[in-house]
């Protein structure tokens, strides 16, 4: 796959005083890591200014058009394209957004060898006759649906990768809990220091909670006060508006709560402070409402769904190239929308 990308310096990339920034200063500063600054050292072509080539310590002026030019000609290696369904949520000529479907893994492993996300993506633009690097920037466990972002160049790729480690991306989870999720929490260990808190009342809260690899497992996470990572979950039920928003085409209640006394589950839209692993996961079953179908910290609970109720719902996050703002949803899919739907007390079509 071969990008090219320009630049065209303002009066705004430069300094009140002085000379203006160098290609590497100005690069840097959009988040070209030190990994692409080598590679447009070491590869002819693949950087100008206005036409002519130049090294990456040329001082730019206002008016400068630069130029930058990525070439992948080698396909991904161990990726073997396997024509599988795609539903392509967004498209351009540095990123592909996807809604993955449940019980797809998003890359080949020794169990999963060709039927992965990765494996689709290769025979997507296999078909196209373009060779194409797999580059996933948001990763999601095998059972969790929804929006993923796929970089298809270099540039994208190290952009993307650095807004996830600034926490620049954005992302917004639905999930259902077992029993109902009040936002009022609030823990203290035994010397009195915070184990889990919610800062507002009513219909949203936080969990700030540490977590960190089990020692049993090499895949369970727990929530660990010595070891572990500051990880921290907002949530909130889907109520009022955002209900009919999640759960389109049905009649709402005018007093949903986001609660099915029924079968006692309650619908909450979750947002990642930080992005650990299973850190959803973790955090509900701690306080006491683990997700849906999830078997592995559930205590084995396999009631209404065959695998974990979670959706990768919502992404914002500023374009890596353009530099425009993105927003980007998924609906719902049918197996946690029919957690909710035609019976008594419940949502109805």
């Amino acid at each position: 796959m071969i990008r090219t990308i320009e630049y065209r310096i303002g009066r705004a990339d430069l300094p009140e005083q002085g000379q203006g920034p160098t290609v590497n200063e100005y690069l840097r500063k959009r988040a070209y890591s030190r990994h692409l600054m080598t590679y447009l050292r070491h590869h002819e072509d693949t950087l100008t200014v206005n036409g002519r080539s130049v090294f990456t310590n040329y001082r730019l002026a206002e008016g400068d058009v630069v130029r930058i030019r990525f070439t992948d000609e080698v396909r991904s290696v161990g990726i073997i394209p396997v024509p599988l369904p795609l539903d392509i949520c967004y498209e351009d000529e540095d990123i592909l957004v996807v809604n993955k479907p449940p019980f797809l893994p998003i890359q080949p492993s020794l169990g999963h060898p060709e039927r992965t996300l990765g494996n689709a993506v290769a025979a997507y633009y296999e078909e196209q006759g373009i060779p194409f690097v797999y580059r996933c920037v948001n990763r999601l466990d095998r059972n969790t649906s929804g929006l993923t972002i796929i970089a298809k160049n270099m540039a994208s790729s190290a952009i993307l990768y650095d807004q996830m480690k600034s926490r620049e991306i954005h992302r917004t989870y639905l999930a259902v809990v077992h029993g109902k999720l009040e936002a009022a929490i609030y823990r203290e260990d035994e010397s009195g220091g915070t184990m889990c808190m919610s800062r507002t009342e009513g219909e949203t809260g936080t969990i700030d909670l540490p977590i960190a690899r089990r020692q049993v497992s090499l895949i369970e996470r727990c929530v660990d006060f010595e070891k572990g990572q500051r990880s921290v979950t907002h949530y909130r039920r889907v109520t009022g508006e955002m209900a009919s928003g999640v759960f389109a085409g049905c009649q709402i209640p005018e007093d949903w709560e986001g609660y099915d006394p029924e079968k006692d589950l309650t619908a909450v839209a979750v947002q990642l402070e930080t992005g650990r692993t299973h850190q959803i996961r973790v955090h509900m079953s701690y306080i006491g409402h683990p997700l849906v179908g999830d078997t592995l910290y559930g205590e084995s609970m396999r009631d209404y769904m065959i695998r974990q109720a979670l959706h990768s719902w919502k992404l914002d996050f500023i374009h890596p190239v353009s530099r425009s703002r993105m927003h980007l949803e998924a609906p719902l899919p049918e197996d946690m929308r029919q957690l909710f739907m035609q019976s008594k007390n419940r949502l109805q079509l």
